[in-house]
């Protein structure tokens, strides 16, 4: 399968970087295709111009300022989330790839007036994700991320596709212990995909 692995950390030796390339290495170890998008060291800029929104709705072509992201989604068959949470959202660069990449023609279409997704090259989607505090104070606050992956972006991919949510609460008090059963989660996982 071919899979994309959106990675959004910018420390190379954060536990997050770890669990990144478990992902990766799992993947490519399982026999995968895996494109590696590390979207700070691609320098991926996530801010949505002014052209880019005046020109939202219009046809995608190779003349979009992230058309070879756009490619890179559509190619895939597999998607990977690898980020943290912080303040209850995603890291600015991975909304940014959101805004910027999801756009009308690639991950929807409008059809008089309404959504249609158009992500179906997509069989399978994990998120891989830490937590600063508990999965009650994430809950209390909503899990703004675990319900964009669990809802929105299901929605955008092929119906039916299996979906999993992958998170490590309460990072501010993990052990090593914790940390590593976590990242054995992970790895069978991967394993599995």
């Amino acid at each position: 399968m071919n899979i994309l692995v959106l990675y959004a950390h910018p420390v190379e030796t954060s536990f997050n970087a770890g669990l990144h390339r478990t992902i990766v290495e799992r993947l490519t170890a399982a026999g995968h295709s895996v494109d590696d998008c590390d979207l700070y060291a691609e320098d991926f800029d996530p801010r949505l111009t002014r052209a880019e929104r005046l020109a939202y709705h219009d046809q995608r072509g190779p003349g979009d300022a992230v058309a070879g992201y756009i490619e890179r989604l559509q190619a895939a068959e597999g998607l990977v989330l690898s980020f943290p949470v912080w303040n209850y959202g995603y890291p600015a660069i991975l909304k940014g790839f959101f805004d910027r990449v999801f756009l009308p023609g690639v991950s929807f279409k409008l059809v008089d007036g309404k959504v249609r997704p158009t992500l179906h090259n997509i069989r399978k989607m994990t998120a891989v994700t830490t937590y600063g505090g508990s999965r009650f104070r994430a809950m209390l606050m909503g899990d703004p991320p675990r319900k964009v992956v669990k809802r929105m972006l299901r929605a955008t991919i092929r119906p039916g596709a299996r979906v999993s949510y992958l998170a490590h609460y309460s990072m501010n008090l993990s052990t090593d212990q914790t940390r590593k059963a976590f990242t054995d989660k992970v790895a069978a996982s991967m394993d599995g995909f």
